[in-house]
């Protein structure tokens, strides 16, 4: 579980890193994002033993190999963008992001979608997914790190951190849609006591407060207090853990994703 949360978060970060307006943010942001992608993905390498097949069986040792390739890519890429972004240069420091998206998307298809077969609609479903967890995570912590870096530069446009709390709602609304599908296709595998306990508290916290986490998070910039709604997106990621630990857990009971 350690391995599949890192890879989907850094997956989550530097897909943000690519959609946000990056002109408005200083390049010491991106200096400390990197360095923590790299510390996430190097994570992701020394765990990636625990990783299992949509069947819960141990990866095969040809797909966990190409998942450890393209995460240790990923780490060189995260190292000389942080080098990059140092020296402020912007156009290397973004072709570094766009090697680290692509990099730990091949290590998520790997690990997670090849894992039961692209051709299968359940295999492609939760590809689905895993993209929209990682989107989701990706969207809550780079907009919470963002707004504390408010703190050490209190004169950059507030535009930048408006427009990841947008991304968050958008995806907490594409995670809705997805945790819904995947309830009507599997529903009826919830038999016991303890996986509605885990279903509600997948969608109570993970679902439903991220998506007031948003709204208040977008109502309280209309006032540009960044502080406070860097405190509620904080709330936000805690939420959006919680569900998403929650639903990693029925998968692993059920092999339904929710």
């Amino acid at each position: 579980m350690v391995a599949e949360f890192s890879l989907l978060l850094t997956c989550g970060i530097s897909l943000i890193w690519c959609l946000m307006p990056r002109v408005q943010v200083t390049a010491g942001f991106f200096r400390i994002q990197m360095l923590l992608v790299m510390g996430l993905s190097a994570l992701g390498v020394l765990a990636m033993g625990q990783l299992t097949s949509g069947s819960g069986d141990p990866l095969s040792s040809t797909l966990l190999f190409r998942a450890r390739v393209f995460s240790s890519i990923a780490i060189g890429f995260a190292y000389f963008g942080s080098i990059a972004w140092t020296l402020d240069r912007r156009p290397v420091g973004t072709w570094a992001m766009v090697g680290i998206l692509g990099a730990t998307l091949i290590s998520l298809i790997c690990s997670r979608g090849a894992t039961m077969g692209l051709t299968t609609s359940a295999g492609v479903f939760h590809l689905l997914s895993s993209f929209s967890t990682a989107f989701l995570l990706g969207a809550a912590v780079t907009g919470m790190l963002l707004g504390h870096w408010y703190l050490t530069a209190p004169t950059m446009s507030i535009e930048p951190l408006k427009t990841l709390c947008w991304y968050f709602a958008a995806a907490v609304l594409l995670r809705f849609l997805v945790s819904l599908s995947g309830w009507m296709i599997a529903g009826d595998e919830l038999h016991r006591g303890l996986h509605w306990t885990w279903f509600s508290l997948r969608w109570l916290a993970g679902i439903l407060g991220p998506m007031a986490i948003s709204i208040m998070a977008l109502r309280i910039l209309r006032y540009r207090n960044t502080q406070a709604a860097t405190g509620v997106l904080f709330a936000g990621v805690i939420l959006c853990f919680i569900g998403e630990m929650s639903a990693a857990l029925l998968y692993s009971e059920l092999r339904a994703s929710f």
